[in-house]
């Protein structure tokens, strides 16, 4: 498969990507009003999870559909479809 950019900046592209899922946005809504309180992409935590409650030592990595492919709720890309 050719890229049209280098590596470096194909890895500076990606580690720009900071979008939350709404399937995260919910998690986190629901957890805030039930008064579990939580950080979100905690980077003193390994693999830096979505939300992690060190009160209670969980950490929670949240797939959403598109990583998945799922057939209800993914969007399959325009291109590079392979």
């Amino acid at each position: 498969m050719g890229d049209t950019i280098s590596k470096e900046q194909r890895r500076r592209n990606m580690q720009a990507i900071r979008s939350q899922s709404k399937l995260e946005n919910w998690v986190s809504r629901e957890l805030w009003i039930r008064g579990i309180r939580f950080r979100k992409n905690d980077k003193s935590l390994f693999g830096k999870p979505d939300i992690s409650i060190k009160k209670y030592k969980v950490a929670i990595i949240i797939d959403s559909c598109f990583w998945h492919a799922c057939e209800l709720h993914g969007n399959r890309p325009k291109s590079n479809q392979e």
